[in-house]
């Protein structure tokens, strides 16, 4: 069961085509990034920030909303609170870590369980 989980996060979500402009720009401010921790709430808003080889930030956590001005009048709120996640992943530079790597930043900085 171990060896599947990591599979199946990458299979189970992945940055959709336009959240990918906000991942480059994240990315090229962000020499040592090597993925992007894409987190989406409920209400339609968006967390992003680039990750490091060792799992720690790489860049600030950015909130947006797609199409809009600003974040949503709950985000300005709660800033986004753990409890409103709908869904969270990585989203990996190429050539992206080893799995093993990979499992130890996903647990790092996102738990043990994906979020779906």
């Amino acid at each position: 069961m171990k060896k599947k989980e990591p599979e199946q996060r990458k299979k189970a979500v992945k940055a959709e085509k336009r959240e990918q402009a906000m991942i480059e720009g994240i990315l090229e401010g962000s020499p040592d990034g090597i993925g992007v921790v894409v987190v989406r709430l409920d209400c339609g808003c968006r967390k992003m920030a680039a990750i490091a080889k060792d799992g720690e930030p790489a860049s600030k956590v950015i909130m947006y909303r797609d199409l809009a001005e600003s974040i949503c009048d709950i985000c300005k709120k709660d800033n986004g609170a753990f409890m409103r996640v709908t869904e969270s992943f990585i989203h990996w530079v190429d050539p992206p870590p080893s799995e093993e790597d990979q499992e130890k930043i996903y647990r790092k900085v996102l738990g043990s369980s994906p979020t779906h």
